[in-house]
């Protein structure tokens, strides 16, 4: 058996030897498939460690409170809904201790856009309403100027600490500090400079401009909710508990008695993480299924050229069966054939699809993200897997059309 397979690998190589240029057209399709494959789950998955490595960096500790029921389905604000139910005083009910143990801190946020003006100059940018203990919260801290008071967020004081971006958009080298920008209609005196932090996730902390919150509501966008509250925790505390803490003080702010009623949802950060998880590995999938869909298209390459194969070598075909050969043997030669194409092709395939991948990772590097070069042992198997039997496949009518010719009419071929 051995004998017979070394013969046959070595006629199945001649064969493929014997027309260099017909070998790589035919296993093109199969490369590129194979390729796009390993590109789309190693790109995938390195945008995946990108996004939760950032979101990390907002800590374990951390609990989301967001307006509308979003249990059994995606935030209202990923659908264009704005929900008006989570208000500021539900903030300072989650910030008691007797309602919520174990918070180190509570901010509320609000969230809209804005022109900005200084002299001649204008910029669109985020504007975002938040509470003064917003550095408790987030993993920034102030470069020039300070921080707004508590005292100044309840009396909706006209005062913006500014992101980097903002500033050279603004100032360009002008010193900022105790200059006065027009919000809106809005006359506000710029007290402090926020330390650049970059994009983290989807959002530019250093295109934004911060505001006390009662500010953003009441004179930037004449409204009286909130867009989240975020709730630190201690370390170490018991996050479950906390949420259904949570969740039971807002129930009593909003008398709700039955929780499909809840108008508002509350999630710990590990749910979060568990939820961009599922999220971005079912992208990955369905976009490694489309890509795999030219494997079909290679496979029909595959057939057609095996088809012309068998034409052309009808006579060779009847030959060897007149001296002995079996139809079982014809088969396994030209399915050997179709196999090693395949083989050859999704080798190739992935060599492509690993250094993509990796010079992806390069680029990604030089442009400053915090990008993985993730290649999967399970995609490369899968890889060399779906070759296989594309080859077997594919192949298989032209090898059994092949082992099904009559000697004499294969001999009298012309």
């Amino acid at each position: 058996m051995g004998a017979e397979l070394k013969q046959s690998l070595s006629l199945a190589w001649r064969a493929l030897m014997s027309n260099k240029t017909r070998s790589f057209l035919t296993m093109l399709g199969i490369i590129i498939g194979v390729a796009a494959v390993i590109i789309i789950m190693s790109i995938g998955n390195g945008a995946q460690s990108l996004i939760l490595d950032q979101l990390k960096s907002f800590g374990k500790d951390l609990v989301i409170v967001l307006p509308g029921n979003s249990d059994e389905g995606p935030p209202s604000e990923a659908l264009g809904i704005t929900i008006t139910t989570l208000k500021y005083d539900d903030a300072k009910a989650l910030s008691e201790p007797n309602n919520v143990a174990n918070v180190k801190a509570v901010a509320a946020y609000y969230q809209t856009s804005a022109n900005v003006i200084w002299r001649g100059n204008s910029y669109e940018t985020v504007i975002n309403g938040v509470t003064a203990n917003y550095f408790d919260i987030e993993d920034s801290s102030i470069d020039r100027g300070r921080f707004f008071t508590p005292e100044e967020v309840d009396n909706a004081a006209h005062v913006a600490v500014l992101g980097s971006v903002v500033v050279d958009e603004l100032f360009g080298g002008a010193d900022p500090i105790g200059q006065h920008i027009r919000i809106k209609n809005q006359m506000v005196e710029v007290i402090g400079v926020l330390k650049s932090r970059g994009k983290v996730g989807m959002q530019d902390y250093d295109d934004q401009i911060l505001v006390p919150v009662v500010f953003a509501q009441k004179m930037i966008a004449g409204v009286d909710y909130l867009s989240s509250i975020r709730v630190k925790l201690v370390p170490n505390a018991d996050a479950d508990r906390a949420v259904l803490e949570i969740t039971e003080t807002l129930r009593e702010q909003h008398n709700i008695l039955q929780q499909d009623d809840d108008d508002f949802s509350v999630h710990s950060f590990q749910d979060v993480l568990d939820t961009i998880t599922r999220i971005t590995n079912t992208i990955n999938y369905f976009l490694a299924t489309m890509a795999g869909l030219s494997l079909v298209v290679g496979g029909i390459g595959i057939m057609n050229i095996m088809l012309v194969s068998v034409t052309e070598r009808t006579r060779e075909i009847g030959l060897r069966k007149a001296i002995g050969a079996t139809n079982g043997q014809i088969l396994r030669q030209f399915l050997l054939e179709s196999v090693c194409l395949t083989l050859i092709g999704g080798s190739l395939g992935i060599i492509i699809g690993i250094l993509v991948s990796y010079l992806a990772a390069v680029v990604a590097h030089l442009l400053q993200y915090e990008w993985d070069f993730i290649i999967s042992a399970p995609a490369l198997i899968i890889a060399v897997c779906i070759s296989i039997a594309v080859g077997i496949i594919f192949g298989l009518y032209p090898a059994r059309r092949a082992s099904n010719l009559e000697p004499v009419d294969a001999l009298r071929y012309e």
